[in-house]
């Protein structure tokens, strides 16, 4: 088994076991800005900003870490989506994190998880979640434009995430305004920021839409290159929560836009 399918092994264990439990109540939150209308036509190259205590290739990053500490000082910095990891078991997460974090910050907000059935998305919204994460590489057609289409029919933006030509295509079939590149390969975990450039190459930027790079950025000259691919954005966890000055690190991020004009 790759690593990706223990995970969804996992995913559909936790799935039964929330459709066991009593709906969740849809809280009345704040509605928060748009992650589309911040990226597209930025200036700069955009950061989200992730909250990430561990992951399987890893182990632990940073045990313990608060969230909304954490969070705030990403805010404070001017990121613009904090993406908040809600799995248990591979990552340490929780949907409590996620729901901390929204009562403490006003910015876009990413439930980062592997969604497999929208009883999970009623958790992502109900935690306060303005944006969740679809993976190609996870889901069929089928499943991929049923959890698209609740996605966006509840309210929220869909952040599409791909890894190589043809989820590329899957991904535009769904008419995603939001596509991100793993440059981790989440069958074994390894990581290439060639992916984002491979999948630039094909991206449509003269459509509404904007591409985010995810993974393997931890320096300016990483978001340098991907900016000049095309990238509005990155999505950044395991430097950051490493980092000794979080504010600094981000800035050093925000580099000007040098990618095709859209």
């Amino acid at each position: 088994m790759t690593i990706l399918d223990k995970i969804l092994q996992q995913k559909h264990h936790e799935v039964r076991q929330l459709l066991t439990q009593k709906a969740v109540q849809q809280e009345n939150r704040p509605s928060r800005p748009s992650l589309f209308d911040k990226l597209h036509q930025s200036e700069h190259l955009q950061v989200i900003a992730e909250m990430k205590r561990a992951s399987p290739s890893k182990g632990l990053i940073a045990e313990g870490a608060d969230p909304v500490a954490q969070a705030i000082m990403y805010e404070q910095a001017g990121v613009a989506c904090i993406s908040v990891l809600t799995d248990a078991h591979f990552f340490k997460g929780s949907f409590d994190d996620l729901a901390a974090v929204a009562d403490a910050v006003a910015t876009p907000l990413l439930c980062k998880d592997f969604m497999i059935h929208t009883v999970q998305i009623d958790r992502a919204k109900s935690a306060g979640a303005s944006v969740i994460l679809l993976i190609v590489a996870a889901l069929t057609d089928e499943e991929l434009s049923a959890l698209y289409a609740y996605a966006v029919a509840t309210g929220l933006e869909v952040l599409v995430e791909v890894h190589d030509q043809a989820e590329l295509k899957r991904a535009l079939a769904l008419d995603a305004k939001l596509i991100g590149v793993n440059n981790r390969d989440l069958r074994t975990f390894d990581v290439d920021l060639k992916r984002t450039e491979e999948i630039a190459a094909l991206f449509p930027f003269h459509e509404e839409r904007v591409l985010i790079s995810e993974s393997g950025i931890w320096q300016a000259d990483d978001a340098l290159r991907v900016s000049k691919a095309g990238s509005s954005a990155v999505l950044v966890g395991e430097s950051l929560m490493r980092s000794d000055s979080v504010a600094e690190a981000i800035r050093s991020l925000q580099v000007a836009a040098q990618g095709v004009v859209r």
